[in-house]
């Protein structure tokens, strides 16, 4: 790497496998969620992470760079503590709950820092195509993690305190 377009590619492909490792983890938490709106979130919520991570292809195709994905070990990291203190976890109701909202907006935070980190990648190379696409996918996790928020403070953590 001697450039920013190759930083900003990069984290494109970092970006991809981080989305993949991602979309895997919030359907297993899916599964195990049981208030539905909950369920429901993170079912909506793993769409637009399959959604993002179409974005983050075809940007690398249009940027003329090799498609692939690079393996992110950060992503890995959450993922293993989101199987931990989420999935594997032998947890119920309302607490089960609580720790799938925690470790979902760990995730959604590290895709925030990495979109984000994209974007004004984009704008510097001059590509505001790009960096309107990834704004708009940006705007959609802030608004999951907004959602997230809203749940627990409004319900799942009262709950558990029961």
């Amino acid at each position: 790497m001697t450039t920013l377009k190759d930083l900003y590619t990069e984290e494109l492909q970092d970006l991809w496998s981080a989305n993949e490792q991602m979309s895997e983890v919030v359907s297993a938490m899916a599964d195990k969620a049981e208030d539905m709106k909950l369920t429901d979130r993170l079912s909506s919520a793993k769409d637009g992470i399959d959604q993002h991570t179409r974005l983050l292809k075809s940007l690398l195709e249009e940027s003329g760079a090799e498609v692939k994905k690079e393996h992110c070990k950060g992503m890995e990291g959450l993922v293993k503590e989101a199987r931990k203190h989420a999935v594997d976890s032998d947890m119920q109701g309302a607490a089960l709950d609580v720790a799938i909202i925690a470790q979902y907006q760990r995730l959604c935070h590290y895709g925030i820092a990495g979109f984000g980190t994209t974007k004004a990648f984009a704008e510097a190379l001059g590509n505001d195509v790009a960096a309107q696409k990834l704004d708009a996918a940006l705007d959609k996790i802030y608004g999951s993690d907004d959602f997230m928020t809203d749940l627990a403070e409004r319900s799942r953590n009262v709950d558990a305190i029961a």
